[in-house]
């Protein structure tokens, strides 16, 4: 297999075997001030994904390493793989998603210990109290983290359903005001599979439903990216634009993002007639308004000025340029990945340095 080699921040000094996240997954082993990173495997719920996986994790497991750190999602393959471990006297910590995104990015920028405040945007991980995080604001260091902020709960109807049919988020967000809605009603009423969810990913999915008025998509994110891609197209124009209205408000020591006001305007822009494009860009300039307002509170109440940035939301390059410009305008120290992606196949470093630390 093709490893890639990482300088670390710090030594570790108990050797450290990550297994990574179910979809684009990597395996990482740590020690001293090196980690190695393996080649990404694409979905672990397929079977040539997960024997390569296997093989990889066997060749790591011939460096000794004494701690197995995984995801806190105990139906990720890999968290069975690393379970399966402890029968040989490995010790196995469990490291929750976005903490793990986090890391990743301190550790890919050359951060030592230090608190930051981290915003990790996906599609879904494991939240520490076991709900469905996805939109997250941490303060955080490699040791420890609390959960600061994160985006308003919404139902995924139909669970999973929701990735490819995101006409479901679109009636969540919008109160079920349609009415073609009434069924999706009855089930969200009934609570029949409708898990709630912090999720900037399904945000996205739900907002391209609306804007581009397509009810499925093909592939997760497909209409994320194809938000992203007409919101481009103006970009260069540096639209004279506001953001949509959001609020933010408090609750259990925590900052809620609530997106409800955007959706609105949204739908009076699209019955409005105006241009696509536009919307899609306000879109976006809104999300990096609530990255940067919400940086505000905490860095007021923390007095932390560095922000890192990761989770494969942060793989739309307009929203990260978006959210870097206004954080940097308001005077703090962004960081964003350098040599490995913000998406999933980053957890296993992120995993490795918590673990190890």
């Amino acid at each position: 297999m093709e490893i890639r080699k990482i300088n670390l921040p710090f030594k570790i000094k108990t050797p450290v075997l990550a297994l990574g996240s179910q979809v684009k997954n990597t395996l990482c082993f740590a020690h001293t001030s090196l980690a190695y990173l393996s080649p990404v495997h694409q979905d672990l719920g397929e079977l040539k994904s997960f024997l390569d996986f296997k093989r990889d994790a066997k060749g790591f497991l011939k460096k000794n390493p004494r701690l197995i750190a995984c995801d806190l999602h105990q139906d990720y393959q890999s968290t069975k793989f690393g379970q399966g471990l402890t029968s040989q006297g490995l010790q196995l910590k469990l490291i929750q998603h976005h903490h793990a995104h986090i890391a990743s990015c301190m550790a890919d920028n050359g951060l030592k210990n230090q608190k930051v405040i981290g915003v990790a945007f996906d599609g879904t991980g494991l939240g520490s109290e076991g709900k469905i995080w996805g939109a997250e604001f941490l303060i955080c260091d490699y040791k420890d983290f609390y959960r600061a902020g994160h985006l308003k709960e919404v139902a995924l109807i139909g669970g999973e359903k929701a990735i490819l049919e995101p006409w479901r988020l679109v009636a969540a967000w919008r109160g079920f005001l349609a009415p073609q809605d009434k069924i999706l009603k009855k089930i969200y009423q009934a609570n029949l599979n409708c898990p709630l969810a912090s999720s900037m990913g399904r945000l996205f999915d739900a907002a391209g439903s609306l804007i581009l008025g397509k009810r499925n998509a093909r592939f997760e994110a497909e209409l994320a990216i194809e938000l992203e891609n007409i919101a481009n197209s103006i970009y260069h124009l540096q639209p004279k634009v506001h953001s949509y209205n959001f609020k933010i408000e408090r609750k259990e020591k925590a900052y809620i993002l609530n997106p409800d006001a955007m959706f609105k305007e949204i739908s009076a822009d699209l019955k409005a007639g105006k241009n696509k494009a536009v919307i899609a860009y306000k879109f976006h300039l809104t999300i990096a308004k609530m990255i940067e307002q919400v940086c505000l509170r905490l860095k007021k109440e923390s007095k932390l000025n560095k922000v890192a940035l990761s989770g494969g939301v942060f793989q739309n390059k307009l929203l990260l340029s978006l959210a870097q410009g206004l954080l940097c305008e308001k005077g703090f120290l962004v960081f964003k990945h350098r040599n490995i992606s913000c998406n999933d196949s980053g957890i296993s470093l992120g995993q490795a340095v918590i673990a190890g630390f």
